[in-house]
């Protein structure tokens, strides 16, 4: 029986097909580039782990720095022991924050999670806040939204974490608004606005510097609509601007005001809700919920939550960095004093305890 020879097949490129070498370049490129991303996030993450599991490890040893002096001695020399061997990332000062790490951060579940997102430099700014749910806080957002360290710091600068939970002291146990979503005030700093500026040039800035006025509204949102036309008994209203949230599946609608809040706006915003609710809402949506803009202590008596509206101030200057933090812990400390206030009268219920942060001034962590 003849045997059956296999050839082995060749691909021969004739004179007359043309290789595309930019596309050629360009794919190339993008596997590497891939591939780099891919190694540089991994050992990322290996590095942020290994930290922690040092840092662990040393508060372990030094039975969680009961032997205060003597620990400090030991921490001292394996620094050294360690710098000479593997490099200044075992400096002192930073052998101390991986000590600090795996004690603030002492879930490593948690950790091994957030060191996906989280690199060494998001760690070493987030150890000086001073509650684990700021902390958390802002790894999360972290995580939500790939911030680098610059944005980072801006965040913790400009309070994100407080003005959210006085946004959160706010609403009462029967609020419509979920908890975690605004903040109060919004900082619209950004948008440079002059003297005795309009509505319409507030909403002109905001859809002019659209992505990062969202940054500072919050998570999940996308823009809809602005001007949103109503007609209700006749009459064509007009609603300022329509967002859409993600995470929460509703409609947001916000109601701009450049002046105090006045009774009367409850029931204008209530209708907005209605017709919302009715035309607007697509199945599988919840309610839709209204942000608007006013001054806090009116607001309080009308329990504007309970409706589905979220109010709350925003500023257009940013005042100096003393002022700024004093006027936050001021508006905060107010807030809990009206949260207790409500518990008192009502019996609790409220559903979420809120502090508050300071950085440290200490630098040496």
């Amino acid at each position: 029986m003849p045997k059956i020879v296999k050839k082995k097949q060749k691909t021969v490129l004739t004179n007359n097909t043309q290789i595309d070498e930019h596309a050629l370049f360009e794919r190339v490129s993008l596997i590497i580039e891939n591939r780099k991303s891919r190694a540089g996030t991994y050992a990322n993450r290996e590095v942020t782990l290994m930290f922690w599991e040092v840092g662990q490890h040393i508060s372990s040893v030094l039975l969680g720095g009961e032997r205060a002096e003597y620990g400090k001695r030991i921490v001292s020399t394996l620094s050294t022991q360690l710098v000479f061997k593997y490099g200044k990332s075992f400096e002192l000062r930073n052998l101390r924050r991986m000590m600090q790490f795996s004690e603030k951060f002492d879930n490593f579940e948690i950790v091994s999670e957030l060191s996906t997102q989280l690199n060494w430099s998001h760690v070493v700014e987030l150890l000086p806040l001073k509650t684990d749910e700021a902390r958390m806080y802002y790894a999360n957002d972290i995580a939500a939204r790939n911030y680098g360290i610059k944005e980072l710091r801006r965040q913790i600068s400009r309070k994100a974490y407080e003005r959210r939970e006085i946004a959160n002291a706010n609403l009462t146990e029967n609020s419509v608004i979920p908890f975690n979503v605004f903040k109060d005030p919004y900082l619209l700093d950004i948008f440079d606005l002059k003297d005795n500026f309009s509505e319409a040039d507030l909403e002109k800035a905001i859809l002019t510097e659209l992505e990062r006025f969202i940054l500072e509204f919050g998570h999940g949102f996308a823009f809809v609509e602005r001007q949103k036309r109503m007609i209700i008994d006749g009459d064509d209203i007009v609603l300022d601007l329509l967002f859409y949230n993600r995470k929460l599946k509703r409609l947001v609608a916000v109601e701009l005001k450049v002046d105090a809040f006045k009774a009367a706006y409850k029931g204008q915003m209530e209708l907005y809700l209605k017709w919302l609710d009715r035309y607007e809402r697509q199945e599988g949506e919840e309610a839709p919920i209204l942000c608007a803009t006013a001054k806090r202590e009116r607001i309080e008596l009308l329990e504007m939550d309970k409706s589905g509206i979220a109010v709350a101030e925003y500023w257009t200057d940013l005042p100096p960095k003393e002022d700024f933090e004093r006027k936050i812990k001021e508006i905060l400390h107010e807030a809990q004093e009206r949260l207790k206030r409500r518990k008192t009268l009502k019996g609790g219920g409220i559903r979420k305890h809120i502090d508050y942060f300071y950085e440290s001034e200490d630098d040496d962590i």
